[in-house]
């Protein structure tokens, strides 16, 4: 081959001391599908971000390394020279004006116009749109992609389908197009959907454009690319032909483990035959997260892992029973049926909940240490409250001796209880809201992406006192989290979340090939090529 179309050479990038991307090197041809993939947090939306020239790259410092297309220090810090180098990127969100026609939305910020006698007095700004020639524009571009639908129809009310097709008529439509990123570009789509897009990009590589294809569908990876870059923790893995690769293996490097599971497991483990918890087709409708009918059990004293890749439901299953989302399907608590769609409710039955969403639902940030720690328990069975004449008022020396204790069992570093819970460390933060969890004294723990956002040593304190609430104070605990690693390092089993249904259940100790199959929706479609 000759000189690459693009090239990433030891692009590295951090964000505030924590470095997000290190030394990240690979190639794409023209003409070439190239898919990359990864765990969330791997790196690839940073990488594009750098593509893209985002302001969010910018804004916080650059980043090191370069990129190179066709041989030249590409120079991208803006969208603007993105797309001036004949960079476009087809997103997951579609970017679409319902009220305008498909030829509206293509040719939009890029209209093609005509002067009259107006504009020829008063500037280009008010010559009048050559509609004509933008259909006739529009129309070539859905043509490349095989696309039967008239340019003038309007695009409120088209199938998804068609959307998608819209948005990469967009970009090939724009002149000098020569790397095209498509991310997830299938998620939404139905499986014939899915086929015509995924000929499509193949129509678009034959013409010469190179592909990024971002996927965590490993089938669609091995039927589709050309080559496969995996990225983990920040840091190029490998790169690979897919003549020579395979799922599983793909799978394997995506996941990789590097936390030892140091967990007691077998007859050592105090875990009862009794079910704690019962879910039946339980449905959420939390934005980006829904859950589609998910039933399964906890047994008393277990850790329990939700894991899975982001946007696949695994956050809405813990959010749905506590009532955050609305939802619907059975749940039994302590031989208890539940009732749904009511907060309150499940607090009141035993059950805690610490948040994904610690700065939005999970912390009052303005307010002191010692209220967030006792706030829930106040509101909900008026504890640290006592009457006089007739009125409530706050047990300020109560809430101030509880929260002393709290902050010395959590080691929470800050100042005093009065400190703003907003000026805490994340990691800091964190153990606030699991303190205000534990100040209900809970039977049952749900925890949500407990580490999302705090460094390494505040991961390893906050994974310890889960161990710690388990195994000393028989708490049985179901956490969710975008970290395998983490789960694999103290659960008893992990349940994998994909389109909104647990794909399966694995003990901790299984093969990362089969927890990247299963989190990628793959492992079935693996199995029966296998024979298994």
């Amino acid at each position: 081959m000759g000189e690459a179309l693009l090239c990433f050479r030891n692009i590295s990038k951090s964000y505030y001391g924590n470095k997000v991307l290190s030394n990240i090197s690979f190639e794409v041809e023209k003409g070439e599908i190239h898919a990359l993939i990864g765990e969330n947090g791997a790196g690839k939306s940073t990488l594009m971000n750098i593509l893209f020239g985002m302001p969010v790259i910018h804004a916080t410092g650059g980043f090191d390394g370069e990129i190179l297309i066709e041989g030249r220090n590409a120079g991208i810090k803006s969208p603007h020279d993105a797309m001036k180098a004949g960079i476009g990127m087809v997103h997951q969100e579609f970017m679409l004006i319902p009220q305008y026609s498909i030829a509206e939305n293509i040719k939009l910020n890029r209209e093609t116009t005509s002067p009259n006698i107006i504009s020829k007095l008063l500037g280009r700004k008010l010559e009048t749109l050559d509609t004509a020639k933008m259909n006739a524009d529009a129309r070539r571009a859905l043509d490349r992609l095989d696309m039967d639908i008239e340019a003038y129809t309007m695009v409120a009310g088209l199938p998804v389908g068609h959307l998608e097709f819209i948005e990469i008529a967009r970009e090939i439509d724009k002149s000098g197009i020569k790397i095209l990123v498509f991310d997830e570009p299938t998620a939404v789509l139905t499986e014939t959907e899915a086929r015509h897009l995924l000929a499509a990009i193949k129509r678009l590589a034959g013409m010469g454009i190179g592909i990024i294809f971002i996927s965590h569908r490993l089938d669609e990876i091995v039927s589709t690319a050309d080559r496969v870059t995996v990225l983990r923790d920040g840091e190029h893995v490998a790169t690979k032909n897919i003549a020579r690769t395979n799922a599983a293996e793909i799978a394997s490097l995506m996941i990789g483990r590097k936390i030892s599971i140091e967990r007691n497991t077998g007859a050592e483990r105090n875990i009862s035959c009794e079910t704690e918890l019962f879910v039946k087709d339980l449905h959420v409708a939390m934005p980006g997260e829904r859950v589609r009918g998910v039933s399964f059990e906890v047994k008393k004293g277990e850790i329990v892992g939700i894991g899975g890749l982001a946007g696949q439901g695994k956050l809405g299953i813990a959010n749905g029973i506590m009532g955050m989302y609305p939802s619907k399907g059975q749940v039994i608590f302590s031989g208890k049926e539940m009732k749904l769609n009511d907060p309150l409710a499940a607090v009141s039955s035993g059950l805690a909940f610490v948040s994904e969403d610690r700065k939005g639902a999970g912390l009052l940030l303005r307010e002191s240490i010692e209220l967030n720690i006792a706030f829930t328990a106040m509101q909900t069975s008026g504890r640290f409250m006592t009457k006089f004449l007739g009125m409530e008022f706050r047990n300020n020396r109560a809430v101030r001796e509880h929260a002393l204790k709290m902050i010395k069992e959590l080691d929470i570093r800050c100042g005093s209880p009065q400190q703003q819970a907003g000026s805490l460390s994340g990691g800091n933060q964190q153990k606030v809201c699991v303190a205000r969890a534990l100040t209900l004294e809970p039977a049952f723990l749900f925890v949500s992406e407990p580490t999302r956002g705090i460094d390494i040593g505040a991961k390893k304190l906050i994974l310890d006192l889960l161990l710690k609430l388990n195994e000393e104070l028989g708490m049985t605990i179901v956490m969710t989290s975008s970290e395998l690693a983490e789960l694999r390092s103290i659960c008893d089993r992990i349940m994998i979340v994909c389109e909104g249904n647990v794909s399966g259940v694995l003990p901790p100790d299984a093969a990362d090939a089969e927890f990247g199959l299963m989190m990628s929706g793959s492992r079935e479609k693996h199995a029966e090529r296998s024979g298994r």
